[in-house]
């Protein structure tokens, strides 16, 4: 027997009994099965039931097919719905990414067209596949104009294959390869050193599909980097390599000459007397000259040698193959001849001579700074000699060196500790041989070495700048000694005092002669000072302007050695002096020598004519005595009448020649 039976499936089942039982239905048998949350299934039979299980177990395995039924319609529905939904969903997101897409093609179109760099591409046959605009300026033609044709459309057949060379490096090598090249662009004629960079494009398969090439200009960076190295290699006033470079160019030709069995000589060059000229003239005249000087250092030797300066007006030469020792005395008279030839610098015609050392590896040394301090040395022992000369390092040399060191040192404490004094040679009116006035003589007592003469200290302290230092310090205690004498009683005219070349350069002289006259109460004419002729005519210039200023401080002048340097009439007579004193090699031989004779006559004869006093100094023999007074010197100095004295002992020589 057939039931009737009707399965919905609602959400509000209480609400839906309700309608139908108002509608006049009657049902014998109703069954509400929740199915989730979302709904329930009603049961319902309008007849009754003639089966004797109950409802909810006669149907049950009806329920379960009618329950997968409903879940399976309502996760189709949800399907669809999750589809429409997803489909919505990847609209908007191509969109979003269609944009962006956009977005990101206008950003590299204007990265392309405004970067600086060159940019391409090629096919892996060099077909141009892209380019941007700075590239189109490399060859003078738009992209469009450049797409489908190669290198050799555009530039010579060299330079192309130099292009293809570098793609195809670039393609085996399966990775981006960076070279320089100098390229020249066709639209403006720039011609600049460019860093290209090959990138090879590769497919997922490995394939070559093309090279991507990028350009970027270095010139300036180059350059840059050029004018650095310079600064940090070479000298920048006369552009030859400096210390730095020096030092490693010499240790490469040591490590060459060692391998082959040969040898070289390095040259240790110093300017004479260029401190003078720089401190007179001025530091643009001591420039220009040092850069002649380097042009005539290089114009002497030979491409593959060496050229440097060390600083100041100190030069080396390194000779990198001689075959023997001796063959560097012909360089080495070629580049003192050269730089003793006269310089005109600034409308101005200078000379300087140079004196230079030598010394040779391996015989004395094979290292680098063996070397450079055994050249010095020998320089310094050129100098010793006379200057504008050359000497050849010896072993001997280096006992010298030492000894001149521990003597520079003992000078420098010399001065902190008193060890100087002054000795007083009288000046003697000849017409009476009444002592007029006194030389002062420095002289250095050292505590182990006795007494050192002055011809070996003078030339010392004024090479290591100490000779100002003395010479205040002698100026100082001259007129201390001149207020003593005066305070005993002791009358004499003047006391002289040897002014240095250092000295007439200093902007602070005149002060402090000014000074060191009042503290001790030096009257006009007492103080005298003598410059020597070499040092006036230095820089006539120069010297007129601070012994003019002297002169009015009350300082009697002298120039000392006269005849022995260069001297000009037309500055000699502008020159402020009221004294010529005859050097002492003159002197000495008027006896048997005419020449020295008419000498010391015609310089007696050309002071007065110029309206000045003459003292001849080195007389040491009534003969000379006798000639000087015939011709009417008007003082006489020497061993005829006192050596140089102690202060207490030309004390006693005063007073009993008072």
């Amino acid at each position: 027997m057939l039931t009737l039976l009707f399965a919905l499936f609602v959400q509000n089942s209480g609400e839906l009994l309700e309608s139908l039982q108002g509608g006049g239905r009657t049902y014998s048998h109703c069954l509400r099965l929740p199915i989730d949350s979302h709904g329930t299934i009603l049961l319902l039979s309008p007849a009754p039931p003639h089966s004797k299980l109950p409802l909810t177990q006669a149907f049950q395995p009806v329920l379960r097919n009618l329950a997968k039924a409903i879940h399976l319609c309502r996760d189709s529905a949800q399907l669809t719905q999750d589809l429409v939904s997803d489909r919505d969903q990847a609209r908007a997101d191509l969109a979003a990414a269609l944009q962006r897409s956009e977005r990101e093609r206008a950003f590299l179109r204007k990265l392309n067209d405004t970067i600086p760099d060159l940019i391409w591409l090629k096919d892996p046959q060099g077909i141009y596949l892209a380019c941007n605009p700075p590239f189109e300026r490399l060859y003078g033609a738009k992209e469009a104009e450049i797409i489908g044709k190669n290198d050799y459309d555009f530039v010579d057949h060299e330079l192309a294959d130099f292009f293809r060379e570098n793609d195809r490096v670039a393609a085996a090598a399966g990775k981006p390869s960076t070279n320089e090249e100098w390229l020249t662009f066709a639209a403006d004629g720039y011609h600049g050193l460019f860093e290209t960079t090959k990138v090879p494009m590769l497919a997922a398969d490995g394939q070559l599909i093309g090279v991507l090439g990028i350009a970027h200009d270095i010139t300036e960076r180059k350059a840059a980097e050029e004018r650095i190295y310079q600064l940090a290699h070479h000298d920048p006033l006369t552009g030859l390599i400096n210390r730095f470079s020096l030092q490693e160019r010499l240790k490469q030709a040591l490590l060459s000459v060692q391998r082959e069995g040969k040898q070289l000589a390095v040259m240790f060059i110093d300017q004479d007397h260029f401190k003078d000229i720089n401190d007179t003239l001025g530091h643009h005249v001591g420039d220009s000259l040092l850069v002649e000087i380097a042009s005539r250092l290089r114009a002497c030797v030979r491409e593959s040698d060496i050229v440097a300066r060390l600083g100041g007006d100190e030069f080396v030469v390194v000779l990198t193959d001689v075959g023997a020792g001796i063959d560097a005395a012909p360089v080495a008279r070629k580049i003192l001849e050269a730089l003793g030839q006269l310089y005109t610098i600034n409308g101005k015609v200078l000379h300087s001579s140079a004196s230079m050392g030598i010394s040779i590896s391996p015989n004395d040394g094979d290292e680098v700074e063996t070397l450079m301090k055994h050249a010095d040395t020998a320089m310094y022992h050129a100098k010793g000699n006379g200057r504008n000369n050359y000497q050849f390092f010896t072993k001997a040399m280096t006992v010298a060196a030492a000894e001149r060191m521990e003597l520079e040192r003992g000078l420098r404490e010399a001065l902190i500790i008193a060890q100087f004094e002054l000795h007083y040679q009288a000046k003697v009116c000849t017409h009476n041989n009444h002592v007029c006035g006194v030389e002062a003589l420095a002289r250095w007592r050292h505590p182990e070495r006795g007494v050192i003469p002055p011809l070996t200290f003078i030339p010392l302290a004024e090479e290591t700048g100490l000779i100002e230092a003395l010479g205040e310090w002698v100026l100082e205690e001259a007129c201390r000694q001149l207020a003593a004498w005066r305070t005993e009683g002791i009358k004499i005219e003047s006391v002289a005092v040897n002014l240095s070349a250092h000295q007439l350069r200093s902007p602070m002289l005149v002060e402090r002669v000014g000074a060191i006259m009042r503290k001790h109460n030096i009257k006009e004419n007492e103080l005298e000072l003598e410059v020597t002729e070499s040092v006036a005519m230095g820089n006539p210039e120069m010297a007129i302007g601070q012994l003019s200023a002297l002169r009015q401080l009350g300082v009697k002048l002298a120039i000392d050695d006269f005849g022995t340097g260069y001297s000009s009439l037309a500055y000699l007579k502008l020159l402020p002096i009221q004294t010529l004193k005859i050097d002492r090699t003159f002197v000495k031989d008027i006896e048997s020598d005419e020449n020295g004779a008419a000498i010391c006559a015609a310089t007696i004869a050309l002071a007065h004519n110029l309206g000045l006093e003459v003292v001849a100094e080195g007389v040491e023999t009534e003969a000379q005595r006798q000639f000087l007074a015939e011709h009417k010197s008007d003082y006489l100095q020497g061993f005829l009448f006192s050596h140089p004295l102690p202060a207490a002992e030309a004390t006693a020589f005063l007073m009993e020649h008072d």
